[in-house]
């Protein structure tokens, strides 16, 4: 295993890296190591999470029905852009 050290980062690249390492829970080291591995397709595929999986079956009924009734207008096609 290799270490590396990184002089001259950027302020603002620097404070948008913690700010991921705070989103992620991770340390500063595995939330850039993770981004270097995303970055160069290394990453396991099978553990990428879009973050939904916390909420996935945890809405009620009620909660479901106002979501789709809210969407409803986005599910409509437009003939006239089909043509």
């Amino acid at each position: 295993m290799r270490h590396l050290t990184i002089r001259n980062v950027p302020a603002d690249l620097g404070e948008r890296l913690q700010e991921e390492k705070r989103l992620r829970g991770r340390s500063l080291n595995q939330t850039v190591l993770d981004l270097l591995s995303q970055a160069l397709g290394l990453e396991d595929r099978g553990s990428r999470s879009n973050g939904l999986g916390a909420t996935a079956g945890t809405w009620s009924a009620a909660e479901q029905d106002a979501f789709e009734r809210a969407i409803a207008d986005t599910e409509q096609i437009d003939e006239e852009l089909w043509r």
